[in-house]
């Protein structure tokens, strides 16, 4: 690896101090767009959407369980494939331990694709996790959330992804992340979505690649996951 610049203890002390200021500002910044991003406003949600996993058929009112929130992730596993997304699987590693400490502040996470149930299951099994996974196969769920798209749209650059029209997406599948609540009358709302490098947020392993003196050292590839394999696959 090249050597970065190598100055004195001194000099090393005061470079710190001004990046801890820039550190704190990001801080700041970040607290005020939470509280901006809890302050969106909501939207009932009126379709009468289904899912199939390990209990059967499932309302979306069913997946919030006894919360009052539910967070999806959208993961890209389409009906043709025989395993998951490999950056969708990096981003499951991450989410996955999380799901009892989310239990614990009423909110309930569930993972939904379009691919058949007996397929998620038998991915969930070898890579290990233990989170909820259901099939949004026969719903407009997917279409409906924007992360689906047709073969014609992808065709004509039409595929209306991370709110953009004309975003051209390499597949019928993208991955994102979907907010719900339910009221005290059992309505169901929809209260945020994030998508595209929205999702990097919660890559806990980026947030370490970031303070190492490489980085995420991704520059050279094609695009910038290239790198990640199934947590299983690294020495092949």
């Amino acid at each position: 690896m090249k050597r970065g610049n190598v100055v004195s203890h001194t000099e090393w002390h005061k470079a710190r101090l001004a990046l801890l200021e820039q550190e704190k500002a990001q801080s700041r910044a970040r607290a005020a767009l939470t509280q901006a991003r809890l302050a969106m406003p909501w939207v009932e949600v009126s379709t009468d959407y289904r899912f199939t996993g390990a209990n059967g058929e499932e309302t979306l009112a069913a997946l919030f369980g006894d919360a009052d929130q539910l967070i999806v992730y959208h993961f890209m596993f389409d009906a043709d494939w025989d395993v998951g997304c490999k950056s969708c699987s990096l981003l499951a590693d991450h989410y996955g331990p999380s799901v009892a400490h989310l239990a614990a502040r009423d909110v309930a996470f569930v993972t939904a694709s379009l691919a058949p149930w007996p397929k998620l299951e038998a991915f969930r099994k070898r890579m290990g996790w233990d989170f909820k996974w259901v099939s949004s196969a026969g719903s407009d769920f997917n279409r409906d959330f924007r992360v689906s798209f047709t073969d014609e749209e992808i065709a004509n650059n039409q595929a209306n992804y991370n709110y953009q029209k004309n975003n051209t997406f390499p597949g019928r599948e993208a991955p994102g992340i979907s907010v719900f609540a339910k009221d005290e009358d059992g309505r169901i709302y929809h209260t945020y979505s994030t998508f595209s490098r929205g999702l990097e947020t919660f890559i806990g392993a980026y947030d370490l690649l970031d303070i190492v003196p490489k980085g995420r050292d991704e520059d050279a590839l094609a695009h910038g996951m290239m790198w990640v394999r199934l947590h299983d696959s690294y020495g092949d």
